[in-house]
């Protein structure tokens, strides 16, 4: 991997923030905007920002936008008609089929002129506009300049491109013509690419968490692989600390109740579980030592191992003493689970539910997407 120059990074701490960061450097781009999501839902941000790209686009910006067919399921391609119409260009990634549904775009990305991106896990809905704690879900986002944006601009091209590809058995075994890793003096740009090989953002967290000392994750859906749940109970056990703000209140209740399974063996291991209670929670940050991840990737099977995902890894003491601040800030709004409130409060049924959960998200989607994977010619 090429060694590069020290790119700079702001934490956008709220959905208030993020979008009006996002609305400014879209009015002032002069060349190109790149912006791809997972959810668009038609409402007062989206039509905003749509306005504003329409805007940039009659003065003489080239716009591209790429939507996930499934996420925004319930939008119409006529949304999209007034930047079509001044010369814009609108893509669906990877329309629906029944037999190639599996495979989505979760990634959230814009990028202006080539020199500032943002990413994270804000998707345009109206959900995320506000603080996090009085009103809106609870999200993170990273505002990002230096080289590590056109690495961000070079993979939404390949993206763009692969947005109508048939994404079959063969589209996972051959060369995808891009890295799933790049990295420069302070960070590493981790994208997914679903295959039997690529799995950037898994294996570095993975070399991360084995010699941790300190580890600090808020995860809106938690369903990790295997290896991940184990070695966080393990660095628990030899006496590192390792949190987890967890979904006190989610828009996926699946979700929350598979994770809920995992809740006692986590904390007999000695990991600290709270739950944020004040909004959805959405966010996704990882904090390793010195180390930071943000970005779309949730904790569970479906990010890690069948999603189009990406992740920042930046190392730097600034932005980590950011996050820690960041992480603090919400242990506020939370509340701690316990072993014995935990056993006391779950009966047979809550069990029986936990149990369902956990069977579809981790063993009947999975098995689902390999089959999508393999049976496809």
């Amino acid at each position: 991997m090429e060694v590069r120059d020290l790119a700079s990074f702001r934490w956008l701490a709220s959905g208030r923030d993020a979008f009006a960061a996002m609305q400014a450097s879209i009015v002032a781009a002069t060349k190109s905007i790149l912006l791809e999501t997972y959810i668009c839902s038609d409402g007062v941000i989206a039509r905003e920002i749509r306005d504003a790209l329409v805007a940039a686009c009659r003065r003489g910006v080239e716009v591209q936008v790429l939507i996930d067919a499934f996420g925004s399921i319930e939008l119409k391609s006529s949304f999209w008609d007034p930047l079509v119409e001044v010369g814009g260009q609108f893509r669906w990634f990877n329309p629906l089929a029944l037999d190639r549904f599996a495979c989505r775009n979760h990634r959230k990305l814009l990028v202006c002129d080539r020199e500032v991106a943002f990413v994270g896990g804000y998707n345009l809905s109206d959900e995320y506009n506000g603080d996090g704690v009085g009103q809106g879900w609870r999200d993170l986002g990273l505002e990002l300049h230096g080289d590590i944006v056109p690495e961000l601009a070079e993979s939404f091209v390949f993206m763009f491109g692969q947005a109508s590809v048939r994404h079959d058995l063969w589209q996972r075994i051959r060369p995808l013509g891009r890295d799933s890793v790049s990295a420069g003096r302070n960070w590493k740009l981790l994208l997914n690419i679903p295959s039997f090989r690529r799995h950037a953002i898994k294996r570095t967290l993975v070399e991360d968490l084995a010699q941790a000392k300190s580890i600090r994750m808020i995860a809106a859906y938690f369903l990790p692989t295997w290896r991940i749940r184990t070695t966080l109970m393990r660095r628990a056990r030899v006496g590192g600390r390792v949190q987890l703000i967890l979904a006190g209140k989610s828009d996926v209740r699946l979700a929350q109740l598979a994770s809920h399974r995992l809740y006692e063996m986590l904390l007999r291991a000695g990991v600290e579980v709270y739950e944020y209670q004040p909004q959805v929670l959405h966010a996704k940050l990882v904090i390793i030592d010195h180390a930071v991840f943000g970005g779309s990737c949730n904790m569970d099977l479906r990010s890690l191992n069948v999603n189009y995902e990406l992740m920042v890894r930046v190392s730097d003491p600034k932005l980590a003493e950011e996050a820690h601040a960041l992480f603090e800030a919400d242990l506020v709004h939370c509340r701690r689970i316990t072993t014995a409130e935990w056993r006391a409060k779950r009966g047979w049924w809550t069990r029986v539910q936990e149990s369902v959960a956990y069977f579809l998200l981790a063993r009947l989607d999975p098995f689902i997407a390999r089959w999508q994977m393999r049976s496809l010619r």
